[in-house]
């Protein structure tokens, strides 16, 4: 069975059906799913640039983390939920679309880089004991961060213009 037609019976699915019908739930959802982007994204951004140096240069990295990362995991959960749900409604397009296709491979380098950053790089004491500047890799991981984020959304409101 191809990937087309495999998209094809996910979208014969009632509740995909349900949300590419519905005069409302596709736009909740895409609304929701636009707040907890910009809450994700917006509270990475904050944090890639304390670790980039940029701001927030007082408080030490280690705090900001500590405090934003469960709304950043919150609005990511919020994220790929809607997302997946957004995906029912339209999944034969979606496969076909070179940009999603673009989006989803820039969606898990951002992930790469993630986990990256938190298994190897924030395991360093110099990202903990509060320093100003600190190690060029975390400083390098967040600016990574921030392009590939910056890329994922341009080609997310790609994708209605170039599907």
């Amino acid at each position: 069975m191809s990937l087309i037609a495999i998209a094809e019976r996910i979208e014969q699915w009632p509740l995909a059906m349900y949300i590419a019908e519905s005069r409302y739930a596709f736009p909740l959802i895409e609304g929701v799913h636009l707040i907890g982007l910009s809450i994700a994204v917006g509270l990475l951004f904050i944090t890639d640039l304390r670790l980039a140096g940029v701001v927030l240069k007082r408080l030490p990295a280690v705090q900001v983390l500590h405090q934003l990362r469960p709304w950043v995991l919150g609005g990511f959960v919020v994220i790929f939920i809607t997302g997946g749900l957004l995906f029912l409604a339209s999944a034969s397009s979606l496969v076909t679309s070179a940009i999603f296709a673009w989006k989803l491979l820039f969606i898990v380098l951002a992930g790469i880089n993630a986990a990256y950053f938190e298994f190897v790089i924030a395991r360093k004491t110099e990202v903990h004991d509060g320093q100003v500047v600190l190690p060029h890799a975390a400083r390098y991981a967040a600016i990574a961060s921030l392009g590939l984020w910056s890329v994922v959304i341009v080609c997310g409101r790609m994708i209605p213009y170039l599907s």
